[in-house]
């Protein structure tokens, strides 16, 4: 019971007292640790002490939940509590609940929101905040004076899918240009597809076929050489999957490498992730694997 409680007390101050604490913040840290002075409390009646002890279990986690998901200095909980205190006397005068959902949304909108906004809108163009605040606060006003909110919605998408396409078209140019010169190195073989690799260790065992279960060692590295991936990172053993639940560069190399084997493989954004981004892989990455094929699991 204890724990239901915290927990929804947790999420209520989360929703409406997160942006509050924070802009208290920026007060200096001597007002910050002034006293609480409260009158004594005197437990008089079963109502008093029930109520009292219920607020006081309540708070079980909530210190550690507020610093650790809210960003609550203690030294500032003395504001923390004269901004409770605000919102408690307030809880049904409806001025008082518009400013602290206005707390709330401000929270919100301004911090994982807009980052998300500003990752998926990156390109030559960038999210600004002043401008953003003041589109947001427009709308919802109701003021038309620059455009309505269905066209501010459509520009939205053009631009951000615009910015989309001009980093991928980077991207891919980038990834040519380094299989344009890779192709020109010792030991590299270009397949029709857009594939390349390089023998490092020529196996003679059995080629697998796309629907059996292979064991490899490997290691993914972007062209600026940042490592994504490697089998180590997951343990001794080598991993094992079919050839054909992996991406075409893949399939198409292991379906042609002899057990045994050790190749270096480029592969293009095509026969890769293409237009998605897969953990530290952004999108439309020429994508660079050390394939060592051990066996295949009967």
């Amino acid at each position: 019971m204890k724990k239901i409680l915290t927990i929804a007390l947790a999420l209520v101050v989360s929703a409406s007292f997160s942006t509050v604490s924070a802009a208290r913040k920026k007060k200096d840290k001597k007002d910050a640790k002034t006293e609480v002075v409260k009158a004594p409390v005197k437990l008089l009646s079963g109502n008093d002490t029930l109520s009292y002890t219920t607020g006081m279990a309540v708070t079980n986690g909530l210190i550690s939940y507020m610093q650790s998901q809210l960003g609550v200095d203690t030294a500032y909980m003395a504001d923390f509590i004269a901004g409770f205190e605000e919102a408690v006397k307030g809880l049904n005068d409806p001025r008082q609940k518009a400013r602290i959902a206005g707390f709330s949304i401000a929270d919100q909108v301004g911090g994982r929101m807009l980052s998300s906004l500003r990752q998926e809108a990156d390109g030559p163009d960038s999210i600004c905040d002043e401008m953003f605040f003041r589109g947001f606060t427009d709308a919802l006003l109701g003021d038309t004076t620059v455009m309505t909110v269905n066209k501010a919605e459509t520009l939205s998408r053009e631009k951000i899918d615009a910015n989309r396409q001009a980093k991928f078209a980077e991207q891919i140019a980038k990834g040519r240009a380094f299989l344009e010169e890779n192709a020109k190195k010792e030991g590299v073989i270009s397949l029709p597809s857009g594939l390349q690799y390089k023998v490092l260790k020529q196996g003679d065992g059995v080629v697998p076929q796309t629907t059996d279960k292979v064991k490899v060692h490997y290691e993914g590295r972007l062209i600026d050489g940042t490592v994504f991936d490697a089998s180590s990172k997951h343990g001794t053993e080598p991993a094992t999957f079919r050839p054909d639940q992996v991406i075409k560069g893949w399939t198409e190399a292991l379906t042609m490498m002899p057990v045994g084997s050790k190749w270096q493989l480029f592969i293009p954004q095509e026969l890769g992730y293409g237009e998605r981004a897969a953990g530290q892989i952004p999108p439309c990455s020429t994508l660079i694997f050390d394939v060592e094929l051990v066996g295949i699991d009967k």
